[in-house]
């Protein structure tokens, strides 16, 4: 027996519960992996808290990463003792995730634990920490160096936005960090931050073209700031956007793209190939510092995430949250 938080719905409503599994309740898949470590994502406090539908199929155990070790494998690429990260692939959403002290998924899925890295250090900066550099090699990728200019990161106090302020400030950016609450500067400039822009004076609506500031921008909200992020990049400058915390639409014109040259760039996670996963999982193990996994992360049970879940889709979550299904 083992324990998991299942998600079911009643009268149409989402309800959670710690529950006794046994290994035969888990998928028919080929990898079966001991979970030392999943993590608290915005996506995951929708499922938990049934806002919007990121479940659809019940029962379903939440939590779209986890990190561990092979306890069992029916794949010539993994054996028992390896460890291994899990991240997207709509686990947690359509097939069973994370919040489970086990766990039955496709090879495929998973990724090996790079050099450097553990169970514990790779779930602190967990799928946001792979967004966050994803979004990194996107700018890099578009021409954005160091001494283009300054860059923007909104929803810098959450998940990706604070690691992308803290690989970016140590791949030598200046950082300019958009948060709607003033106590969480001190965190972020610790994290590499150097300057400070309110979330509602980013909000605010936007003309076609506003006063050039950014060389490049990770943008994790959509929306109205989405769009005047657009409006102030540079010539040449380049948006990688992840997210749509604020708002899933954009309301914006051409003129950025067309008069300055502006790119506007997706960057998704979900469905990465794994050779640019791999690569991703790599750089992070090499390039943040030692420090950044105790900046970063706490740790709740299993018992503790649903109210955690609606914390951090209020907004109320610093940084990364841990969940040990093992407390």
């Amino acid at each position: 027996m083992f324990k998991a938080l299942v998600l079911d719905q009643v009268d149409k409503k989402t309800t959670a519960e710690v529950k006794q599994l046994e290994i035969s309740d888990l998928p028919d898949e080929e990898v079966l992996v001991d979970i030392a470590y999943s993590s608290l994502n915005y996506k995951d406090g929708m499922a938990v808290t049934g806002t919007g539908k990121i479940v659809r199929d019940f029962p379903m155990v939440p939590g779209i990463d986890f990190a561990g070790t092979v306890s069992e494998s029916a794949s010539e690429r993994y054996q028992p003792g390896d460890e291994v990260i899990l991240t997207g692939w709509s686990v947690g959403e359509r097939y069973w995730g994370g919040y489970s002290q086990k766990e039955r998924v496709k090879a495929d899925w998973l990724v090996p634990m790079p050099d450097g890295l553990d169970a514990r250090k790779a779930m602190t900066i967990g799928t946001a920490g792979l967004t966050a550099m994803l979004c990194v090699m996107t700018l890099e990728e578009a021409g954005v160096k160091p001494d283009s200019g300054k860059v923007l990161v909104t929803g810098a106090a959450g998940g990706v936005g604070s690691i992308a302020v803290l690989l970016l400030s140590q791949l030598g950016y200046q950082v300019t960090a958009v948060t709607g609450r003033p106590d969480t500067h001190e965190y972020l400039r610790l994290l590499g931050a150097s300057d400070f822009i309110s979330r509602e004076e980013m909000a605010a609506a936007a003309r076609p073209l506003e006063t050039q500031k950014w060389a490049g921008a990770v943008d994790v909200v959509g929306g109205d700031m989405l769009a005047r992020v657009l409006a102030e990049m540079d010539y040449n400058g380049a948006v990688a956007a992840c997210g749509l915390a604020g708002d899933f639409k954009l309301s914006t014109t051409v003129m950025p793209f067309i008069l300055r040259n502006v790119s506007l760039r997706g960057v998704d996670s979900v469905m990465c190939p794994p050779e640019r996963r791999t690569v991703a999982w790599e750089r992070l193990a090499s390039e943040l510092p030692e420090e950044a996994y105790s900046n970063i992360g706490k740790i709740i049970s299993l018992e503790e995430v649903v109210s955690a879940g609606a914390d951090i889709v209020a907004g109320k979550v610093k940084g990364r949250v841990l969940v040990d299904p093992n407390l």
